[in-house]
């Protein structure tokens, strides 16, 4: 029978099939795999690189098997790897199409951690990079002769800034130029770069796949042309995650669309409520109807997240914004987000972006809207911007 994707959400990536067993996939911890002959153990190396199957504990084990396929499935990708961050499976992605000489084209709205990347290996390998305005005005200008990589977030990071991935990746592929998209807001279930076009899709599993703030993880899914690109380098690199932080991954993936559900309405609540709020200019979440190129959230995303960040009128300083955070008691301070909690930080937009300038705005502060009854939320930011006027 046709299964809707709620449905294999549930039931996909299970493991083998069993005349008995548990729900979950038993957590396999391995290092050594033992062969009866020496027969089998050349065929499993054989076919290793095309299929899942028990090799060597870095290989993964049954549990991580589990986890790709269902990801696989999700993003309508070829093969997955796991990573023990989401910033590893970028990096590895970044290196796997970077090459002395080359030139990688990132959009401004990547993560800001990729900006060391850039810094940090790039740079010392020779091998150029420039920005792209995430309005895409600037995007085919941008390209070169010898760039090797697009890497892109869609909606970007901070600010949530839609790109016409489409569009992106018809005029890269024009020029046979790969096309990559950290795609941790949309967790592979929001959205799906790989059906847009794109070859590669990275989440960090840290955030909405595992949804309880105890896992890092990343994970990168790719089309079959660009998994024969990248397949060796992972296990050249000896990238490996935990089976035990795994199977954790696989129980909270299991609630993402219904916790995606509840991130996504309760934070539209709260932006429409800040929206009303004197103090401030301008909220930035994609499902909000003047959200810049809010057409493209409307074709492209299934919904949205619990993220949203806040612009102050320029009257408010960084000192005063950061006394609204002190004063919240929901709200957690602290990095990352896709937890079931409220988190809360100051926003460096200024430093995030190269492409646009930043430096006239006003200053900015993002949330996560956790999984709390939103009317005590609003009740805890009421509180907050009592504190920022005091």
């Amino acid at each position: 029978m046709t299964q809707t994707r709620k449905t294999r959400l549930i039931h996909g990536g299970r493991g083998q099939a069993r005349d008995i067993g548990p729900v979950n996939p038993p957590v396999m911890r391995a290092s050594t795999i033992l062969f009866d002959s020496i027969t089998t153990w050349r065929d499993a190396r054989k076919r290793r690189e095309t299929e899942r199957l028990l090799s060597y504990g870095a290989r993964g084990t049954e549990t991580a098997f589990a986890l790709e396929e269902l990801v696989t499935e999700l993003e309508g990708g070829y093969r997955a790897q796991l990573f023990p961050t989401g910033l590893a499976a970028i990096a590895m992605t970044i290196m796997g199409y970077a090459h002395a000489g080359g030139h990688v084209l990132f959009a401004d709205s990547v993560y800001a951690p990729v900006r060391n990347i850039a810094k940090s290996f790039l740079t010392p390998n020779n091998i150029s990079f420039d920005f792209f305005k995430t309005d895409g005005s600037d995007f085919e200008a941008k390209l070169r002769p010898n760039t090797q990589l697009v890497f892109a977030e869609s909606p970007g990071s901070l600010l949530y800034e839609m790109l016409d991935l489409p569009e992106i990746c018809r005029i890269a592929h024009e020029r046979n130029i790969p096309v990559a998209v950290d795609n941790t807001w949309g967790s592979a279930w929001l959205y799906n770069p790989l059906k847009l076009g794109a070859d590669v899709s990275v989440i960090a599993a840290t955030k909405y796949l595992c949804g309880h703030s105890d896992v890092m993880m990343g994970i990168m899914v790719a089309n079959e042309e660009a998994w024969k690109k990248i397949g060796d380098l992972p296990e050249a690199l000896g990238q490996v995650s935990s089976p035990d932080d795994v199977s954790l991954v696989l129980r909270g993936v299991r609630t993402l669309s219904t916790r995606l559900a509840v991130h996504g309405q309760s934070a539209l609540t709260v932006a429409k409520w800040l929206q009303q709020r004197p103090e401030v200019l301008k909220v930035y979440f994609p499902a909000l109807e003047d959200h810049p190129r809010h057409d493209l959230y409307k074709r492209d995303c299934k919904g949205a997240n619990g993220l949203l960040t806040i612009e102050l009128k320029p009257e408010y300083t960084l000192e005063k914004a950061e006394a609204l955070i002190d004063a919240l008691e929901l709200f957690g301070i602290g990095a990352s987000w896709g937890g079931f909690e409220s988190l809360v930080l100051p926003a460096n937009v200024k430093d995030a972006r190269s492409a646009i300038d930043w430096s006239q705005h006003g200053q900015c502060i993002r949330f996560h809207i956790g999984l709390e009854d939103v009317n005590d939320l609003l009740a805890d930011l009421e509180q907050g911007f009592k504190a920022l006027n005091a």
